[in-house]
């Protein structure tokens, strides 16, 4: 029974790698060469579905998909895009995002019983949190590898993506909550 249960979390990993991966190709293009893309929402939501150990597995294999040459980062591919590209704070941030956003669902929704409304404020707060540590380390990304300033780097790391991201975050919460039964009764 625990292998079925395993082999059914790595299949739901490899789904994810794949929706991640998938999700570069629908973007919209900003001046500054970042554009705006579903890929983070898929890489946080894979923590927030599958928990932080295979959610982190689906971000990982997404990006050593991409390091082995797959064009899954906006449509680039290579290691060097991955380690001193302008979007590789992005990146490694997916994967810190999934993992901890994983894991802070896990901790607080935990096996008791929950009401309703005490599971979209801890849905809420993880998406939220998953957003914000994606976008630290794409900040974080963008002064040490791009040498740019703070203040420029909230101006082209953050400061046009928020509505998007608002967008993303609710769309975040609702398939969370939406999903998350489901796939805790099939891997159990």
């Amino acid at each position: 029974m625990k292998n079925v249960r395993l082999q059914k979390k790595l299949v739901l990993s490899a789904l994810f790698a794949a929706l991640i991966s998938a999700a570069c190709f629908i973007q919209i293009p900003l001046p500054g060469g970042i554009p705006i893309v579903l890929q983070d929402m898929m890489a946080m939501l894979s923590g927030l579905l599958l928990g932080p150990i295979f959610g982190g597995l689906a971000v990982l294999i997404f990006l050593l998909l991409g390091s082995i040459g797959l064009p899954v980062f906006s449509g680039k591919a290579g290691l060097h895009i991955l380690l001193n590209g302008p979007t590789s704070g992005f990146l490694w941030g997916y994967l810190l995002a999934a993992i901890i956003g994983g894991l802070f669902l896990r901790l607080t929704l935990s096996k008791t019983n929950k009401s309703a409304s005490a599971q979209w404020l801890l849905i809420s707060v993880a998406a939220l949190l998953s957003t914000i540590i994606a976008f630290a380390c794409g900040i974080a990304g963008g002064i040490i590898i791009m040498k740019i300033s703070f203040a420029k780097a909230i101006a082209s790391y953050l400061l046009p993506f928020i509505p998007g991201n608002l967008v993303k975050l609710v769309l975040m919460i609702l398939l969370c909550k939406k999903l998350r039964p489901t796939i805790i009764s099939y891997t159990n």
